[in-house]
């Protein structure tokens, strides 16, 4: 099973992208202020500190199964204010109707019974309220760090994919929210960049993801070095030696009808 337990390295592979697709959804969702707020799988708080920041709620609760995680972003300054504990996207420890507004930052694909999140998710938001998830692009190459997983695949070696692969398409995010009775529902697919310095900095920082970290590292210098070659001729890099990358996230968004 995968698990993010480092908060600081989660922040430098996944937290910075985090920020510029949770921005362009945010502006998406246009919620009004004085919400109550939920960020399921909050993991170190990159969601929960744009929500503190931009929409002024009420109230903002984080859930995540990482206690390594939720030690990060009780730290963040900018989430001064938000509520950070431990709980299962499965089994949220909250009564119905608690909420406002819910939502899944990055998440929705490490949770093995997906429809069960999402009917958590709309049993703790009150009638007419919010639920929401932006996710990357897994099966279509979207995800940030997708060139090097294919490269990985290409020199024959293997690593683990997230146990829910697929459930981020938009036509299975729009079954599971229609399966969970939610209307109004909308979809749209979100595209950011992030600019590294220069390809060992981009190195770096895939270095820093749990999932490719431990296949970098058992990997002979010989073939690592080969590897950063491949990956390299894929990447857009400048004539200052600068590398644009791009990442795709898919979105949707739900209300909780009357019950």
């Amino acid at each position: 099973m995968i698990r993010f337990d480092d908060g600081v390295a989660y922040e430098r592979a996944m937290g910075l992208w985090s920020r510029p697709v949770g921005e362009v959804f945010l502006d998406w969702l246009a919620p009004p202020p004085g919400l109550r707020w939920l960020d399921v799988g909050c993991g170190n708080g990159a969601f929960t500190e744009l929500v503190m920041q931009r929409c002024a709620p009420a109230e903002a609760q984080g859930v995540d199964p990482s206690e390594g995680q939720l030690s990060f972003a009780r730290t963040r300054p900018g989430a001064r204010g938000a509520h950070f504990r431990q709980g299962d996207a499965m089994a949220l420890p909250f009564d119905a109707d608690s909420f406002d507004a819910a939502a899944m930052a990055l998440v929705i694909f490490f949770v093995p019974e997906p429809a069960r999140g999402i009917a958590e998710m709309a049993r703790v938001v009150r009638p007419g309220g919010l639920v929401a998830t932006y996710a990357w692009d897994f099966s279509s190459g979207g995800f940030p760090w997708a060139v090097v997983q294919e490269e990985v695949r290409a020199i024959g070696l293997t690593h683990p994919l997230p146990p829910s692969v697929g459930v981020e398409q938009l036509d299975s995010l729009r079954d599971l929210w229609s399966g969970a009775g939610l209307g109004e529902i909308e979809i749209r697919q979100i595209t950011v960049q992030r600019r590294f310095a220069d390809t060992a900095d981009f190195w770096e920082t895939v270095a820093g993801t749990a999932t490719l970290r431990e296949v970098l590292a058992n990997l002979p210098p010989g073939d690592l070095v080969r590897l950063k070659e491949r990956v390299a001729a894929r990447l857009r890099i400048d004539g200052s030696g600068a590398v644009t990358h791009t990442a795709t996230a898919n979105a949707i968004k739900g209300r909780v009808p009357a019950r």
